[in-house]
């Protein structure tokens, strides 16, 4: 069998592996909607995503199951796409936004504009209820929060004497001066601030909405755009920084703007739907063991491994104590502590 024969079977089988993910996304994404504490039976689904005059659960399937399910979908694969790309970046198999703080400079980020900035408050109608004020102000400093995080990691990445090892440990050690900031800003909050800020740091799907979704979208667009452009580029710099820059990547400027690019993602997705854990460790980690480490199909692979994790997640929340949801970072912080805790074994062994 020649190079070119082998390259082109290698290739139709990452393309299958793609397909059977988009096919098992949307085969979840279709069951999702018809489970929950009001189950929907096909025939009633059909009529109401039709929107068929008098045709029952229409409300609960517009306004609450499928932003749902559109959260899920572009929170996921957000996610699942920026730790691949920090896993790549950072040279750590450990890496991920949740596990270098940046999911947490996130949600100190938001917790500032909520308490300090006052974009949280209370209308009342009947009961007290928590809204936000400015959501976009909230996104603009979670970006900022998570942009000081990438910064540190990507500082101290670039000093040779620090191991992958040490990165992690450097983003535990961010991840808990981020808490410690978020609870001395809500130590001096009123409780209704905290409420807000409590409310909205929770990992759950409950908060999408059409135009939070809308916001998730423009923001994967904008970062995939330059993932598509980037792929090459980060395929050259896994043989190194000095093979990468004499292919011709401009390795400093491809940093900083993945970088970035996965922080808008995980930004926005916090800043609109709390801290979602481990889903940026579980996607590339699972993707890689089936494609193989080509970005072309890394990332993408990612996205839909993402999503899909996410939104089974979601219906496990929904589900396994019915009729109470549970938030959906519990659910993936339960799942990915253990292969978290066996990537270190493993790393620590090689």
């Amino acid at each position: 069998m020649d190079l070119r024969t082998q390259y082109r079977r290698t290739t139709a089988r990452k393309l299958a592996m793609g397909m059977i993910l988009l096919f098992a996304l949307a085969g979840t994404a279709l069951f999702s909607v018809t489970v929950g504490s009001l189950a929907i039976g096909p025939g009633a689904l059909l009529d109401a995503l039709l929107l068929k005059e008098g045709a029952p659960f229409q409300h609960v399937l517009w306004s609450i199951r499928l932003p749902r399910m559109a959260g899920a979908i572009l929170a996921g694969a957000g996610l699942g796409v920026a730790g691949a790309v920090m896993q790549d970046i950072l040279r750590n198999p450990l890496a991920s936004p949740f596990t270098t703080g940046v999911s947490q400079g996130a949600a100190f980020g938001a917790a500032f504009a909520i308490i300090v900035l006052g974009a949280g408050q209370t209308h009342a109608i009947g009961n007290e209820v928590v809204t936000i004020a400015s959501p976009y102000l909230v996104v603009l400093s979670s970006f900022c929060g998570a942009g000081l995080a990438v910064a540190f990691i990507l500082g101290l990445s670039s000093l040779r004497r620090v191991s992958a090892e040490g990165v992690i440990l450097a983003g535990v050690a961010l991840s808990a001066f981020f808490g410690a900031a978020t609870m001395l800003l809500q130590y001096f909050a009123s409780d209704m601030q905290v409420a807000a800020t409590v409310f909205w740091t929770f990992g759950d799907l409950g908060k999408a909405g059409w135009r939070e979704n809308g916001a998730m979208l423009f923001a994967a667009c904008l970062a995939c755009t330059w993932f598509g452009f980037a792929g090459r580029s980060h395929n050259a710099l896994q043989w190194g920084e000095e093979v990468a820059e004499s292919l011709g990547v401009r390795v400093v400027r491809l940093r900083v703007l993945s970088l970035a690019a996965s922080s808008l993602m995980v930004a926005v997705a916090t800043a609109f739907l709390g801290v979602i854990g481990f889903v940026g460790l579980l996607a590339p980690h699972t993707v890689r063991f089936l494609v193989g480490n080509d970005h072309r199909f890394l990332l993408p692979g990612s996205a839909l491994f993402g999503a899909l994790l996410l939104l089974a997640s979601d219906i496990l929340a929904r589900t396994v104590m019915q009729p109470v949801t549970l938030p959906v970072g519990i659910i993936t912080s339960l799942a990915g502590a253990p292969l978290f805790l066996a990537l270190l074994i493993r790393t620590r062994r090689s």
